[in-house]
């Protein structure tokens, strides 16, 4: 995909740097599918994962549930097992039918004693998979490498697509909130279906020998935290003060906002010496004429001003209107349109909100009073990302008496303080893809009790600016997941693919921190796998293209570790570091039959570090399971061995049956020594 597509996307990602990490790669863009407007269907007799075509978890008791009359008994009858309910006092039901194996297609009937039936048809019993994460998993099949071949000869009649809507909540949720369906694998099905996880399915299917449901349910720029439960997020710790926010938010939205505007006020007052500056910049007593100036015409990446082309940080941005006396009374509405990121915006010296997201309109309430005759100051400070995304046409001030003035024409703008260093604003906590747990309350806790046979994840893009905090969300993700679809649930991480620009030192990188963190909990959490896919990426794309190979990847840890098939379905992962003498020789498990550099006669991309941070190139020679280093004499004192450590990394080291070495960080031990783990 070249960049002429980025047609197709929306700018997405909170950019922030960590006090020991440079700022990270342009923003993360979020995947357009194409419109869905299909109203949640009314809960019917059958939940709306129980459809036709749908296939339903071999191996393990199947509940099924809906909603009848209250105290109504419901009968159920499938692949020759009966079972009867008796409906509560809110008309719920549920009854649990005992574990089937694989077969089909069957019928599904219930039927009530109020007289409903419902009878489903083309009914399977297999393997059922969810695929989630963000927009590299949300990626459609159409815009993936191949499309047309591979649309054309989508024709699996085992293989069941089911798609999740994105829906957003603040608190949990019982059904979903837009439309969900089973489909099977066709051209037309496939076709705005996650690549991903297509390809996924399609190559585990064969293998796995039975009906394979996919289930994709993933949402594009989103945050980890807003997949994980409240009471998940509770028991981690860090994020009292945002739950209870949401938890306002829910009961209260007016309330919710202002916590948050107040807390997003705190952020400034501590970081950004504007607020706190002899005349405040959101002051009008201050003399800006001195500031550049320039007119809102969308995103300030693209007004061709060098100093805003890769700026990171705040940016404050001013603007004096005139008002007559009839139209500064009574209350106003300020319209700033879509801004990135973050935004804490003043009127007259008066604060009037606050807010965070790309997609999201900013329209703040002017209280009255604030407004008055002749000159009115408004003043917008802005956090990382893009700033205003959208034209000042579409901004506006409309007051009590109607009148509506257009926020067109120069606006005064200056940096403030830069972003490295800084900690992170806090995600407002209800908003969409970047809240706590909104994402967990609306696209997962409907799901009910399906059960599934494994989880496939795709996610990180966002969160590259925490990649520490990124370890400690992605351990209690698979967790709280685990907690709701099984102790044993299978977890597949596709580990962060190259992204970013090259460089020709080793250094720091935010996006090989976070495949560092990937890498230790999928090391560390049982019954997990990683797909290493940081050979696929490409330094200006976000979102590579190539799912098919993504999708092998996947269904190679299916096949051995779930389907228990001979194939080395796991990349070549490092044992330990051994330094003798000027060589450091670093051990390989997963190697199939032997590592390979591939086009070269050394493998490329390992670099020694010092403890201080200095790190320097080192060139590996490759033996069956091993590669050794020779240390330059500049690394002599070196602590940790690196390897592929960088935003988009030239690395050559594979296995000889295809699968890339993992990118990693480990302490370098002596001969003699144990490493530590």
């Amino acid at each position: 995909m070249d960049k002429s597509a980025a047609a197709l996307m929306t700018a997405a990602l909170v950019l922030g740097a960590c006090a020991t990490l440079p700022p990270p790669p342009p923003p993360v863009l979020a995947v357009v599918k194409a419109e869905y407007k299909f109203p949640p269907k009314p809960l019917t007799l059958l939940y709306t994962t129980f459809q036709d075509h749908a296939v339903l978890q071999q191996g393990k008791p199947l509940p099924l549930w809906g909603l009848t009359s209250p105290n109504a008994t419901v009968a159920i009858s499938f692949a020759g097992q009966t079972a009867t309910a008796t409906a509560d006092a809110a008309g719920h039901w549920n009854v649990v039918l005992p574990a089937m194996t694989a077969g089909g297609p069957y019928g599904l009937s219930a039927t009530s004693s109020s007289g409903e039936t419902q009878i489903l048809k083309d009914v399977m019993v297999g393997d059922v998979y969810l695929c989630s994460g963000q927009s590299n998993m949300e990626l459609p099949l159409r815009l993936a490498t191949n499309y047309d071949s591979e649309m054309w000869s989508a024709k699996n009649a085992s293989l069941r697509l089911f798609h999740v809507q994105r829906f957003t909540s603040p608190k949990p949720r019982e059904v979903f909130g837009s439309d969900a369906s089973w489909a099977v694998t066709s051209p037309d099905t496939v076709k705005e279906f996650s690549a991903a996880c297509y390809y996924f399915g399609k190559n585990l299917q064969p293998a796995a020998g039975v009906a394979v449901g996919l289930i994709e349910d993933a949402w594009g720029g989103s945050a980890i935290q807003a997949w994980i439960s409240n009471g998940k997020l509770a028991e981690l710790g860090g994020y009292d003060n945002t739950l209870d926010i949401v938890k306002t938010y829910a009961a209260a939205p007016k309330d919710g906002d202002l916590k948050y505007r107040a807390l997003v006020h705190a952020w400034f007052d501590a970081h950004d010496p504007a607020m706190k500056a002899t005349t405040p910049w959101f002051d009008p007593a201050l003399d800006d004429s001195n500031w550049n100036a320039h007119a809102l015409t969308g995103a300030w990446r693209d007004w061709n001003v060098p100093l805003l082309a890769k700026f990171d940080g705040v940016v404050w941005m001013r603007k004096t209107i005139e008002l007559t006396a009839a139209e500064a009374q009574g209350a106003a509405t300020l319209t700033l349109g879509q801004i990135s990121d973050y935004d804490l915006t003043f009127v007259n010296g008066t604060e009037v909100g606050a807010g965070e997201g790309y997609d999201v309109v900013r329209a703040y309430a002017i209280s009255a009073g604030t407004l008055h005759e002749g000159k009115n100051l408004i003043a917008v400070a802005i956090m990382a990302g893009d700033g205003p995304l959208d034209p000042a046409e579409k901004m506006s001030l409309k007051t009590a008496s109607g009148t509506v003035t257009a926020l067109t024409g120069p606006w005064k703008w200056k940096t403030s303080a830069t972003a490295s260093g800084l900690p992170l604003i806090p995600h407002q906590p209800w908003l969409n893809q970047f809240g706590v747990s909104t994402l967990y309350n609306g696209m997962i806790l409907p799901l009910g009790g399906t059960p599934i046979r494994g989880i496939v994840w795709y996610q990180g893009e966002t969160d590259s600016g925490q990649p520490a905090e990124y370890r400690r969300l992605l351990k209690a993700l698979i967790e709280d997941w685990r907690a709701r679809f099984g102790a044993e649930t299978p977890f597949y991480v596709v580990q962060l693919p190259g992204f970013g620009p090259r460089h020709t030192a080793p250094g720091v990188s935010n996006w090989a921190a976070l495949r560092e963190s990937q890498r230790y909990v999928t090391d560390t959490t049982p019954n997990t796998g990683l797909a290493v896919a940081v050979d696929l990426g490409v330094p200006d794309i976000i979102h590579p293209a190539m799912k098919q190979e993504v999708g092998r990847r996947l269904a190679l840890l299916a096949k051995q570790h779930i389907y228990g098939l001979p194939v080395e379905g796991s990349s070549p992962s490092p044992l330990a570091a051994v330094r003798q003498g000027k060589t450091v020789t670093v051990n390989f498990a997963h190697v199939g039959a032997g590592l390979v550099a591939q086009e070269w006669d050394k493998a490329i991309g390992f670099s020694l570090c010092r403890a201080d941070g200095t790190c320097h190139w080192a060139d590996g020679l490759v033996s069956k399971n091993a590669v050794n280093l020779k240390v330059p004499k500049a690394a002599a004192k070196a602590t940790t061995v690196r390897f592929c450590w960088a935003d988009s990394p030239l690395c050559n080291l594979y296995s000889a049956e295809g699968l890339p070495a993992v990118p990693f960080e480990i302490a370098i031990t002596a001969a003699g020594k144990k490493a530590k783990k």
